[in-house]
């Protein structure tokens, strides 16, 4: 997953290594730490060719963090991200979580579209440094009850 990533924003010369490192610690975590009854990773596929992928992260004991979502460019415009983001919540609710959330930034447009589909709220922004210039982190939540 950390090579797709570095390879999705490779022509994007301002994301830089804050970024990739940035996501090699977020995977390190989740393999140091994972607990499989309430946290789980996807590989999507289409046409039998990996296309992306999304993680179920536990935050604390009501809340779950979707992370690490991406869709290869090739695969954009086939419902993958938005079939992997309900899939994601689907295993979120059933795990019992109450609340879920996300991070995001803000040149991410179509990643964004799919978050507002889905029902996520933005809540805060702000500039962070594993960002390029000019990008703002946006927090986002969905309550889970509903």
């Amino acid at each position: 997953m950390l090579e797709r990533h570095a390879y999705l924003f490779e022509d994007q010369e301002v994301w830089g290594e804050p970024f990739i490192a940035m996501i090699a610690r977020l995977i390190a975590e989740y393999l140091a730490d994972n607990d499989p009854e309430r946290e789980a990773a996807w590989i999507a596929e289409l046409d039998g060719d990996r296309v992306g992928s999304v993680y179920c992260m536990r935050r604390s004991h009501e809340v779950a963090q979707l992370r690490l979502m991406f869709v290869e460019r090739e695969a954009r415009g086939h419902g993958v991200g938005s079939k992997m983001v309900e899939h994601c919540i689907a295993f979120a609710r059933e795990r019992g979580y109450e609340r879920m959330m996300l991070s995001t930034v803000s040149p991410l447009e179509s990643a964004r579209r799919i978050y507002d589909a889905a029902g996520f709220t933005q809540t805060k922004e702000k500039p962070d440094p594993a960002f390029p210039d000019g990008a703002l982190a946006q927090e986002m939540w969905l309550d889970l009850k509903r």
